[in-house]
């Protein structure tokens, strides 16, 4: 379930009650046989008839593919707010989420709203949603919300997701049929990835800018955090790759945040950990006092990374676009020398059409004959990472066998 809030307009002012921090926890209860729940609520869904005696209105989120390659669907839910004053209520909202024709794969998911003490005359509508994770296929929801007073609100609806048909090869994270809860701690541990311990796997080494996609916001937004997030665990999932490097850092703030060298997988807590404590949109006034000192940090990250005694099978670039004053001078660059593997850029840009030149990194990734891939969307995320995997196996065994090989 996402997170809810309440919009309100009382006694005639404008005003925002946020009552997510008064949610109890999600419950995502057993699929298959009914789970434990109260009567009445499981004769609702089974009636499958929209009621209204609590007077609301639901309305279906659209299934949408995230760059998690997972399809997100939900509600949005508004009541008016003369319904709910008075003294302290407790909202009570309960879905099951059943695949077409699988009544064994229903999915049942719980949620308490404790709402506050709200004043007579409040007007206005208050304002919730939830969500949840679905793999392709048709999907029926059957949903209710109760107050304290036992009035009803219900409402059924019909959800598809689908891939077009020319990324059907894409392999989605969510099985098609089944329905999951959404995962919002979004540097949660990745789960094992089965390798195949006789093949030769390959090491990669990713330098990943965690920084929003305004360069100048204050802020990493979450969308922007799980779209680059979702890019590391695309590559991390790939069989083909068995040990990793990692450099995280921030060019805002000009900071590495944290570093992991030849591991057997990429440790998600620790980045979130190190985010914790980035804090954009303040200045350093000992680099703000040093002309182009964003360049002099990047020079300095490409001279150590690309130059250092370490010889990966590839090194990644992954990252919003990074539009510098001056870009790394080309003497520079020319001192790291060449590089015996194959550098590629996933430059995480959503507005391509915005800005459609090359950024810093671009050119240093191109000064190295890299490969720069554009990711606008979840397809060109998988698409990228297949094809760049793919390169980086044909670049090692050209190597072995002492064979030039273009990109």
């Amino acid at each position: 379930m996402r997170f809810f809030r309440t919009k309100a307009f009382s006694a005639g002012t404008l005003g925002c009650l946020i009552i997510s921090g008064s949610l109890f926890g999600q419950g995502f209860l057993a699929g298959g046989k009914a789970p434990r729940m109260f009567g009445t609520d499981m004769a609702v869904l089974e009636a499958g008839e929209p009621r209204q005696d609590l007077p609301c209105k639901v309305d279906d989120v659209k299934p949408l593919l995230g760059f998690d390659l997972k399809f997100h669907a939900g509600f949005e839910v508004t009541v008016p707010m003369r319904e709910l004053a008075g003294s302290e209520n407790l909202l009570t909202i309960v879905f099951r989420v059943r695949p077409e024709g699988k009544p064994e794969a229903d999915r049942y998911f719980i949620q308490r709203v404790k709402v506050p003490e709200l004043d007579e005359e409040a007007k206005g509508d208050a304002f919730l949603q939830g969500g949840f994770d679905i793999g392709e296929g048709k999907y029926q929801v059957e949903w209710l919300m109760r107050d304290r007073a036992e009035r009803v609100c219900s409402q059924v609806w019909k959800v598809e997701a689908t891939l077009p048909a020319k990324d059907k090869q894409m392999e989605m994270n969510e099985p098609a049929d089944t329905v999951e809860p959404s995962q919002f701690e979004q540097f949660h541990e990745e789960p094992p990835v089965p390798r195949n311990p006789n093949e030769n796997q390959l090491n990669v080494k990713v330098l990943i800018n965690f920084a929003p996609q305004r360069t100048r916001s204050a802020t990493l937004q979450p969308v922007d955090t799980s779209a680059l997030v979702s890019i590391l665990r695309t590559i991390s999932r790939d069989p083909r790759i068995g040990k990793f490097s990692l450099v995280a850092f921030n060019m805002q703030d000009q900071k590495i945040l944290y570093k992991q060298e030849n591991a057997d997988r990429i440790d998600f807590p620790k980045i979130g950990e190190a985010l914790r404590e980035l804090k954009l949109g303040t200045v350093d006034l000992k680099k703000l006092a040093v002309k182009n000192s964003e360049t002099e940090f990047l020079s300095e990250l490409l001279q150590k990374e690309l130059g250092g005694s370490e010889v990966p099978d590839a090194l990644i670039f992954a990252g919003p676009k990074v539009l510098l004053e001056q870009n790394v001078p080309q003497e520079t660059l020319r001192s790291v020398g060449s590089v015996d593997y194959p550098v590629f850029y996933l430059n995480y840009n959503l507005y391509p059409q915005q800005i459609p030149w090359r950024d810093s990194i671009g050119h240093a990734v191109k000064h190295f004959r890299g490969v720069e891939y554009t990711i606008s969307r979840p397809r060109d995320l998988w698409f990228a990472v297949s094809e760049m995997v793919q390169k980086i196996g044909k670049a090692r065994q050209a190597k072995r066998a002492g064979v030039a090989v273009i990109q």
